[in-house]
């Protein structure tokens, strides 16, 4: 179900704000525990979770980073990472649908780009239902934007708009859209690339439902075909030459850490559900549950252990950056590494421990697995990070100036 096509599109009102909803952070227990319940339905049907989506915006939470100059929470990365990971405890896949908008307000907070009269529509929009956004960027034959390339989408200038056409993929969220940030290549000699403002209710603009992946079904990644979607003239977000991208590392870090704690959340659920079959299951040869027996407590030690870590390392990454520290970005992608580890090997330790009872479709220890595996398809990848990483240490060693002689 489209949040963008069920509902219409209020007037902008200058006159009274953007009266966004309070953010509620002290909902969270209650709204996880509201998510864990309908995840097993959407996941079974790959459903687009709107129900979750309506919970996460009346609590405030789809809209936290909006920043206060336009009457918003103004909620750093430690509160984002707080409320991805009780998010992802509860569903993953509307966690992931509202971490692309809380990233896109975040950016805009720090960094205005949108065009001012777009920015304001689409808070007003906020301040009455549910606003998701996010970025398209991922296409057929580029595979992934970060390796480099320029997108095969296009924008024909036809007076004063623009004309889309092209097909994105992986568009997380795509049904719900009220605003797809398209990433195209204008047709002009030079050409010019930038992220194109496109209303997800646009004429001729199409999502197919391509989505059938093992993993997060409900977050509905389908693909996006555009065909002579007409957008305004000016809105367009840096549009500007290509050219080799500057990173920005604190948005790096915003993506690395609020994912990866994401992903912490849904090891964290399928701790709990192991340390409830474990007080649950009494063999009879037994005669006492099996969270007697220290096999299974040094268990779920190790996994108590491993994400207790991984959680205290994310957390504190965010507060620093937060804080401005100018190393804590560069931290990021080392503790996603890390964390993603810990979340994945703490499910599969988990399924080690309970067998056939943990792979069974009537239990959710199955759909945590599979929804924990996808951590390791987010940017940035695992052998990115891991060649940085190596790159850096040997490059500072006193023999590396001599390897370049």
């Amino acid at each position: 179900m489209s949040l963008a096509r069920t509902h219409p599109r209020p007037e902008p009102a200058a006159d009274r704000g953007t009266d966004l909803p309070a953010l509620r952070l002290d909902r969270l227990p209650e709204i996880t525990r509201a998510l864990a319940a309908r995840a097993d339905t959407h996941d079974r049907e790959a459903s687009f979770p709107a129900d979750g989506i309506a919970l996460v915006h009346d609590a405030g939470l789809l809209t936290a980073t909006v920043a206060a100059r336009h009457g918003g929470p103004g909620a750093g990365l430690t509160d984002t990472v707080r409320i991805l990971r009780a998010l992802g405890t509860g569903d993953p896949a509307v966690a992931l649908i509202s971490a692309m908008t809380l990233f896109v307000h975040a950016a805009e907070a720090r960094t205005p780009r949108w065009p001012t009269a777009a920015y304001a529509e689409f808070l007003d929009t906020a301040a009455v239902r549910p606003a998701l956004v996010n970025h398209l960027r991922v296409e057929p034959e580029l595979g992934s934007p970060v390796r480099g390339g320029l997108p095969a989408t296009t924008a024909h200038r036809a007076g004063d708009h623009w004309l889309l056409t092209g097909r994105k993929i992986y568009s997380t969220g795509a049904v719900g859209l009220d605003r797809m940030l398209v990433w195209a290549r204008t047709d002009e000699d030079p050409v010019r690339v930038g992220s194109f403002l496109v209303p997800g209710d646009s004429p001729g603009l199409t999502v197919e439902p391509t989505w059938d992946h093992v993993g997060l079904r409900a977050s509905r990644s389908d693909d996006v075909l555009l065909d002579r979607v007409r957008v305004p003239v000016d809105d367009v977000v840096a549009l500007a030459a290509p050219g080799p991208a500057t990173p920005d590392a604190v948005s790096g870090a915003w993506g690395a850490l609020g994912l990866t704690a994401l992903y912490l959340g849904v090891a964290e659920a399928a701790r709990d559900w192991l340390v409830g079959f474990l007080h649950e299951r009494v063999p009879t040869g037994l005669g006492a549950p099996l969270a007697t027996l220290p096999r299974f407590q040094s268990a779920v030690g190790e996994i108590e252990t491993a994400l207790t870590g991984a959680t205290v390392l994310v957390d504190a990454l965010a507060a620093a950056v937060d804080a401005g520290d100018p190393d804590a970005p560069g931290r990021a992608g080392a503790a996603k590494l890390l964390g993603t580890r810990a979340a994945i090997g703490a499910v599969e330790q988990a399924l080690q421990l309970t067998g056939n009872h943990g792979l069974t479709r009537a239990g959710p220890l199955q759909r945590h697995y599979r929804d924990v595996l996808c951590s390791r398809i987010h940017t940035p990848q695992d052998d990115s990070l891991l060649t940085a990483a190596g790159r850096a240490a040997l490059d500072r060693h006193p023999l590396a100036a001599k390897d370049t002689q």
